[in-house]
């Protein structure tokens, strides 16, 4: 890692580093309009606050993959669910931030819609690049495009929370790595124009919109030409998947999370010579690297600390 990407991974405005490897999802409550974590899915932690609006958060599901120790991505992501479901606060909706199946294959996306169907919630979906590798790039729009713009971005409102869907999968910079395009950026400040500042906003999309480590394409490179949209809005979250691990990051009014996979863990930026499936995790392991995390939206202005719980095998 360079000096340069490692101020920007460490520290230069109070971040916070890889917590954790993977992990079967992310629950938020909204109480009063900014988020931050509480505790761990079925702790008693997660039932404090009854009245606020709770919603969980999956991502990268990669269901068809099978290498190594990870030979069960389906169950993995079933005991996802069966935890979200025993939940004493259940929650309202489920965002899934990318990466539904591994190859975009018509009964992956079935079979992840089947397990999804079991939790009985509304899921709002964004798109990962391994959602868009069928040719023409069609399967994942005509599944889960209905009303959305350009590419697959969206917004929508829920218990006062104005909830953004973008799409950073399709085209790279130079660099490397990932980019929003002139397009959606032009729709998402008309989109926020008529917000009023006061509201929560929440924002979600596959690859995280901050340069986590731009060697290895872990970041969205316009990202920055997009911020000043949202410097107007007292309570602004972001949400991603694609590096498997949880990072965090805290830019004044603008908090940054990236959640774990629900499939297999990925290296911590610049520990391996490049991303990928950690294929050399013992079996006997996998128990130890899965956990859960949950998160609650309360009126504060303080960063996000996500906790961990191992899943036991």
């Amino acid at each position: 890692m360079t000096d340069e990407n490692a101020a920007v991974f460490a520290g230069r405005r109070r971040t916070i580093g890889c917590l954790g490897w993977f992990g079967l999802g992310l629950v938020w409550t909204v109480a009063g309009g900014v988020p931050r974590t509480v505790g761990m899915i079925g702790s008693a932690q997660a039932a404090e606050d009854p009245a606020g609006f709770t919603f969980l958060q999956m991502s990268d599901s990669h269901i068809g993959f099978k290498a190594g120790p990870y030979q069960d991505v389906e169950g993995t992501l079933a005991q996802a669910i069966a935890k979200a479901k025993a939940l004493p606060v259940q929650p309202r909706l489920m965002l899934h931030t990318g990466d539904i199946s591994h190859l975009a294959k018509p009964a992956q996306f079935d079979t992840a819609d089947q397990i999804y169907a079991t939790l009985g919630l509304t899921v709002h979906h964004v798109p990962g690049e391994h959602d868009f590798l069928d040719p023409g790039k069609k399967l994942y729009l005509a599944r889960y495009g209905k009303n959305t713009a350009g590419d697959g971005w969206y917004s929508f409102d829920d218990h006062g929370v104005h909830f953004i869907g973008l799409v950073n999968v399709l085209h790279n910079a130079p660099d490397g790595q990932w980019l929003l395009g002139d397009e959606q950026i032009a729709w998402l400040g008309k989109d926020l124009q008529g917000v009023s500042a006061s509201t929560p906003i929440v924002v979600f999309a596959h690859v995280p919109l901050w340069s986590v480590y731009a060697k290895w394409g872990w970041g969205t490179a316009d990202a920055p030409v997009a911020m000043p949209l949202f410097r107007r809005f007292g309570s602004v979250t972001f949400l991603n998947g694609h590096i498997h691990q949880i990072t965090q990051k805290v830019e004044g009014n603008l908090k940054f999370h990236t959640a774990r996979s629900t499939a297999f863990p990925q290296p911590a930026p610049g520990t391996a010579p490049h991303p990928g499936p950690m294929l050399a995790l013992p079996a006997g392991e996998i128990g130890a690297s899965l956990g859960i995390t949950t998160a609650r939206v309360v009126q504060s202005d303080t960063p996000l600390a996500v906790t961990d719980q191992q899943l036991a095998t």
